[in-house]
């Protein structure tokens, strides 16, 4: 396989393995944050502090930006190398 196609394999794979689930602990981070989250344990339930949810809304923003980097650096377009084969210029 090419590199770009195991570039493009690698960023379909980070998508569904980082993004998806960064996306819904960013929706479950944001909703702890705001203090609509709560939770049931057992007999016991109550709200999620505030506090947990910014580090868990951080959390999904990090692993959101994993495939974006991935596809950066696999896919992107890397320059030429100058040949080295070319005659120099007489000189002057």
């Amino acid at each position: 396989m090419d590199k770009k196609t195991v570039g493009l394999i690698a960023t379909i794979a980070t998508v569904f393995l980082c993004g998806c689930p960064g996306i819904f602990l960013c929706i479950f981070g944001a909703a702890s944050a705001f203090g609509a989250g709560t939770f049931e344990l057992g007999e016991q339930s109550g709200q999620i502090p505030p506090s947990a949810g910014i580090p868990i809304l951080c959390l999904g923003l990090l692993l959101m930006v994993v495939p974006v980097a991935v596809g950066f650096f696999t896919l992107r377009k890397k320059p030429q190398p100058v040949s080295s084969d070319e005659p120099l210029p007489p000189p002057g």
